[in-house]
């Protein structure tokens, strides 16, 4: 789908199951204002869904989850064309926030994939490749849970960054921690991890949710999400990725 030069927001309404998104092309992508996302979501939203969307080339986000909006599920996404991709958290109130993210292909944006702050974010089975600054970027009080990711480094190396903050509640500042496992780092990309984190300070996924299908990071995960991520035309999925997608997500 495409929206030029204004706000997605026009296009989602509630029903009483969440957000209904209806949109006439394939791509979102060119909007402009210092504030202006290629998804809003709304304060307080609970148990939301995105899912196969194409997004670039936004002012601000591409995906913003802040406000205390919850159980956020993003799936099966391409993003590009970029520089701050995705912010999952802001404020002291977003400790409550918990996001899944899997099966995405971030193409060479430039940071956020994502950074988070206070928030609990599983991303499983996503490949980076080509970033600007970091890959993913943990700040104040967050924890991120990185299973079987694929991070393919050019010129920028350093796959995980850590944004030390004083939260405004609290008196000493603290920054994120990241937990990788079975993450596959190409090119040179380095997956810096902090030391001295016993294994109790962690979330692990199956607090909020108890099966996910998983597979190891590969090179044929890899070929897979770089055809099968974002919109696709009718008939989707495409014949390759039919048989994988019905398996993994």
């Amino acid at each position: 789908m495409m929206v030029q030069d204004h706000s997605v927001r026009d296009a989602v309404r509630n029903n009483r199951y969440g957000l209904f998104l209806k949109f006439q092309a394939p791509f979102i992508s060119r909007g402009k204002g210092h504030d202006v996302d290629g998804i809003q979501i709304k304060p307080n939203s609970r148990h939301i869904w995105i899912d196969q969307c194409s997004l670039r080339d936004y002012d601000d986000g591409l995906i913003d989850i802040t406000r205390q909006s919850t159980d956020v599920t993003i799936s099966r996404c391409y993003f590009a064309q970029h520089d701050k991709t995705m912010l999952i958290g802001s404020h002291v109130g977003d400790r409550c926030i918990r996001v899944t993210i899997h099966h995405c292909f971030f193409d060479g944006t430039r940071q956020r994939q994502p950074r988070v702050r206070f928030g609990k974010v599983h991303l499983y089975n996503n490949y980076t490749r080509n970033w600007g600054i970091y890959a993913i970027c943990a700040s104040v009080e967050s924890h991120i849970y990185s299973q079987c990711n694929i991070y393919e480094a050019t010129q920028k190396k350093k796959a995980f960054e850590y944004y030390t903050e004083k939260a405004a509640d609290k008196e000493v500042a603290r920054t994120g921690l990241i937990r990788s496992e079975g993450d596959m780092f190409l090119n040179g990309a380095q997956g810096n991890l902090l030391t001295g984190v016993a294994e109790e300070c962690f979330f692990h996924p199956s607090e909020f949710y108890y099966v996910w299908t998983l597979e190891p990071a590969s090179d044929s995960l890899k070929a897979v999400l770089q055809i099968c991520t974002g919109w696709q035309s009718i008939p989707r999925p495409p014949q390759e990725c039919a048989a994988h997608m019905q398996t993994v997500c």
